[in-house]
């Protein structure tokens, strides 16, 4: 059983940060995952966050809702201290955030309607004409509206995407948590997904964690970026400056430029130096 260490609070001014992770360590077995990584999100802005693929980027968003609890530091979410909490004292922060998952999560048995309506019956939503209305108002915000009574199965990889993205955002949360947003979708409707999530956060001005390898909704939606490498974050800045300003790693990835651990001169005189060994 993992054992939490206490650390200090952080200061006053997480305050005004939607999120504050401090100093965070966390490890599964001799998988060591996050080593003193630090980051906040200010309130209002959509983060993005990315990095190679089994850095920690989706199991951060749970640590800050406490479904993953660290070895070792602080976090503070919407000025909860989530590591000072129980399991049932955290269902009413929970119900103050919005979650995007990757696949889709949708429920199979409900059509489209109960599916988007379920957050709002969680929150205790009993007015049947109500629900319909948000649900439907919901529908047209992402371009979707009239398709209530259809089921999951009827709906392209584009539809359930945008349905995903209707059920994060039906109850109206103060945080947003897009894991891989666009992940799987031609460039269309990934086009079509970023400008939804734009014209969202300028219409309610929205706190996200968008949590994408996707360098165009990076450049489209988000207004700062941080990158988890090497088990913390390394860099956090503008979109305009991970091109040329971050660190090289940073630059290297967000160009796809793989020299050095994945230099692709070394790969080539290792197959040329086994075609050589055949051939002898």
């Amino acid at each position: 059983m993992r054992r939490l260490i206490a650390w200090a609070p952080v200061s006053s001014e997480a305050t005004t940060d939607a999120v504050v992770f401090d100093q965070l360590n966390l490890k599964f077995g001799p998988l060591h995952l996050y080593e003193g990584l630090s980051l906040r999100v200010h309130r209002g802005e959509t983060l993005g966050l990315i990095g190679r693929s089994g850095t920690g980027k989706s199991v951060l968003l749970k640590c800050a809702l406490r479904l993953l609890v660290p070895d070792f530091g602080a976090i503070h979410t919407l000025g909860v201290d989530v590591l000072a909490e129980t399991e049932r004292s955290m269902v009413p922060l929970r119900k103050r955030v919005g979650i995007m998952f990757q696949n889709y999560a949708l429920f199979d048995s409900l059509t489209v309607k109960e599916n988007i309506a379920w957050p709002l019956r969680i929150e205790g939503w009993k007015d049947e004409q109500a629900i319909a209305e948000r649900v439907a108002e919901t529908l047209e915000s992402v371009n979707m509206p009239g398709i209530e009574e259809k089921m999951p199965a009827e709906l392209s990889g584009g539809m359930k995407k945008r349905v995903s993205l209707a059920r994060a955002v039906v109850d109206e949360p103060e945080l947003l948590f897009y894991d891989g947003p666009t992940t799987g979708l031609d460039p269309a409707n990934a086009k079509r997904v970023d400008s939804i999530i734009e014209r969202l956060k300028a219409e309610r001005g929205v706190t996200a964690i968008l949590v994408t390898h996707d360098m165009r909704t990076i450049d489209s939606v988000a207004d700062r970026v941080a990158m988890l490498h090497d088990r913390r974050v390394i860099w956090a800045g503008p979109p305009t400056e991970m091109r040329t300003q971050a660190p090289k790693v940073v630059r290297d990835f967000v160009t796809g430029n793989f020299r050095g651990e994945y230099d692709p001169a070394r790969v080539r005189a290792m197959l040329q130096g086994r075609r050589a060994s055949r051939g002898s």
